[in-house]
């Protein structure tokens, strides 16, 4: 199973879910077709990894089979809320230490190397990573502007957790996706947003291009050497002096060369 992106994405939607969902919803949620869906449920299935309920029909018909995904993790909750509330009270405080957190395993995560160019590009490494990570991202395109791209989790492991710890799972999360962009070129030309529930089953990333600055047109370039802010060595003017060469000549002579020189 876990060489099997499909089947990884459709547990991790199962996990998320507050309730048995069928075939034809998850085909629906991944954009599969429903008989592979099937196949990848079956799979499951036999590795026990989710397991089948009846529901009830909808309309005329047969009873639909529901599938939830099984919890191995014991006392995983519990365990998450103790390490969460260590972070101290402060929920600002929590959340910085959180995002310190996420960056530090964006570091050391293999993250692949994808030169981000482009906003596109900056949504194609997100959507991977949080695919990889469970979170069944889906592109919102319907929101999308030329500087801005949404990206919905509809899944997420950590779904409970971050209904009571919202600053500690998301800010994690958030750090995570800021230290893996930049670490592929993004570095102050994106941000990045995380919106924890904006639908009770919804999180969402907003990844917004930020502005350029823009050389001044009119600045004089600064010499080769010279650095901004200071001012460019020049000689001073040499009115009055009189060439070495000229110090001991005839008065008249070197009077009218220095005017010359």
């Amino acid at each position: 199973m876990s060489d099997s992106w499909p089947r990884r994405r459709l547990l991790a939607i199962l996990r998320g879910a507050s309730e048995p969902l069928d075939a034809q919803e998850l085909a629906r949620i991944t954009g599969q077709h429903v008989t592979t869906v099937r196949f990848h449920l079956d799979v499951l299935t036999r590795e026990s990894l989710v397991r089948q309920f009846q529901q009830p029909p909808r309309g005329r018909g047969r009873p639909r089979i529901g599938y939830r995904a099984i919890q191995r993790s014991i006392g995983y909750q519990e365990l998450a809320e103790v390490l969460a509330d260590q972070l101290g009270p402060d929920p600002r405080r929590r959340s910085e230490a959180a995002i310190a957190a996420g960056r530090a395993w964006g570091a050391k995560l293999d993250a692949g190397d994808h030169a981000v160019e482009s906003l596109e590009d900056a949504k194609d490494v997100t959507m991977t990573l949080m695919s990889e990570l469970g979170f069944a991202p889906e592109r919102d395109a319907a929101a999308e502007t030329d500087g801005q791209v949404l990206i919905r989790l509809t899944a997420c492991p950590l779904r409970e957790l971050a209904r009571t710890h919202s600053e500690v799972v998301c800010g994690v999360h958030l750090g995570l996706i800021k230290e893996v962009l930049d670490r592929n070129g993004v570095r102050g030309e994106v941000n990045v947003r995380l919106q924890p529930f904006v639908e009770p089953e919804l999180c969402m990333i907003r990844l917004e291009l930020m502005a350029r600055r823009e050389p001044e047109r009119n600045a004089t370039p600064l010499p080769i050497g010279a650095e901004a802010g200071t001012e460019p060595r020049i000689a001073p003017p040499s009115a009055g002096r009189v060439p070495p060469q000229l110090r001991n000549a005839d008065p008249n002579v070197a009077k009218q060369s220095a005017q010359q020189w």
